[in-house]
């Protein structure tokens, strides 16, 4: 099953990046983090994969982690079994996105 998400979402990004706006609310949040390999390019694919991932709700709860880590931690850490499957959601974004996302050296 990962396999075909893998090679799904290689197919669908393979029009990652064209330089422009980059759009979506974790998009933006990886544009406007600071972070020196944040180009609009990778910060489109993270949002590409994101959409292919996370619903759009789980996005926006995402998004809260790049102002507050210390959300991130509590929510991993929750013995909630809400924030639980929402974690193991976001793991599996984060994971894809790092295989499939590559900073691009300038």
């Amino acid at each position: 099953m990962r396999i075909l998400l893998v090679l799904g979402a290689m197919v669908s990004l393979g029009s990652c990046g064209g330089g422009g706006a980059v759009s979506g609310d974790i998009g933006q949040a990886c544009q406007d983090g600071g972070r020196r390999d944040a180009s609009p390019q990778l910060c489109t694919c993270v949002q590409q994969v994101a959409n292919q991932t996370l619903s759009k709700r789980e996005q926006s709860r995402a998004v809260a982690f790049f102002d507050d880590p210390q959300l991130a931690q509590d929510t991993r850490q929750s013995d909630r079994s809400s924030d639980e499957a929402f974690w193991q959601r976001y793991k599996s974004f984060t994971e894809l996105a790092s295989e499939i996302c590559q900073p691009i050296e300038i």
